[in-house]
């Protein structure tokens, strides 16, 4: 598939999906009820809104003109009422996704740089993410609280590699993880969006999507909505087997000149009891020679609301 073909497929949907979803009341124009024919705005009312003529419009949607001013790109932006996530991606999916396309993607790679960074968090649980979301290497805590079923070293080979995306829709483990797994869902899909946008001709990008889209209705579903979501800080309530629930915050940090690969450190909120968890998950791991004394702490309050207690 070339990528006039993408952009026709990437650009259209957006913009018609973000154009179905706002209804006439929305935007001040008036609603004829049962009369319209399309759900969300026609073609002609997002134009008029936009400034631009229904002609020009009708060439973006269907993909015939993938070299929009950036002024004609913001006013769509603003008439669709996108957020900055969704108006970043529009901008990506014209002549920007172009001219990324034709570029050879670099191998993804672990840099000595990366692994300084990653050590420099110390306990605090650390995933190295490429474009795709593949797990490209972790910290001793990080590898604990996101997949502590799988081998340690699972990101050292291609073949074996985890995958965020993959995990949270194929994997029980990551599903029990997340006690609102639906809204961790929508996120994951709104970053693959993302990365489609940006990568519109990464040959494994648009495998992992087709194995995706076979392999889970949800993110069939999800996909279909054509959401978009950034890549910066996210709050979750997870589920662990070891420590019970904990209130993290998820931290993404573009790595430069990294080529789309971002560290994403997890951590909790000072004193808390996710914090006192966090700690006490680091601590199971030290062989027992290496754990300090705090490690076996007589019963307190604090670590009797972390660690859940045993089912009879």
């Amino acid at each position: 598939m070339d990528e006039r073909t993408h952009g026709k497929s990437h650009l259209g949907e957006f913009l018609a999906t973000r154009r179905a979803r706002l209804k006439p009341a929305d935007v001040g124009l008036p609603d004829y009820g049962d009369r319209r024919r399309v759900p969300g705005l026609r073609r002609e009312e997002l134009a008029q809104l936009a400034g631009v003529s229904v002609a020009y419009y009708i060439r973006l949607e269907q993909g015939l003109s993938l070299n929009a001013s950036p002024q004609v790109l913001d006013a769509l932006a603003t008439a669709l009422r996108l957020d900055d996530a969704e108006r970043r991606h529009l901008h990506t999916l014209t002549g920007d996704a172009a001219r990324q396309s034709r570029r050879r993607l670099p191998a993804e790679r672990v840099t000595a740089a990366v692994r300084q960074l990653v050590d420099v968090f110390g306990d605090s649980p650390v995933v190295v993410l490429g474009r795709r979301s593949d797990i490209l290497t972790w910290n001793r805590a990080g590898h604990a609280l996101f997949a502590g079923h799988l081998a340690p070293d699972s990101p050292d080979h291609a073949a074996t590699r985890p995958n965020t995306a993959r995990l949270v829709f194929l994997d029980a483990h990551t599903r029990d993880l997340y006690v609102d797994w639906p809204r961790k869902a929508r996120d994951v899909v709104g970053k693959l969006r993302q990365a489609v946008g940006e990568y519109p001709n990464d040959p494994q990008l648009a495998s992992l999507i087709g194995e995706l889209t076979m392999g889970s209705s949800r993110f069939a579903t999800l996909w279909a909505e054509h959401r978009v979501r950034g890549w910066d800080m996210a709050e979750y309530r997870m589920r662990h087997p070891m420590v019970g629930e904990l209130d993290v915050v998820q931290h993404s940090l573009p790595v430069p000149r990294g080529q789309g690969i971002r560290v994403v450190v997890t951590t909790a909120a000072p004193d808390s009891t996710a914090q006192a968890a966090l700690r006490l998950l680091n601590q199971t791991l030290l062989p027992a020679a290496d754990r300090p004394a705090t490690a076996h702490p007589a019963p307190d309050d604090t670590l009797a609301r972390v660690v859940p207690p045993a089912r009879s």
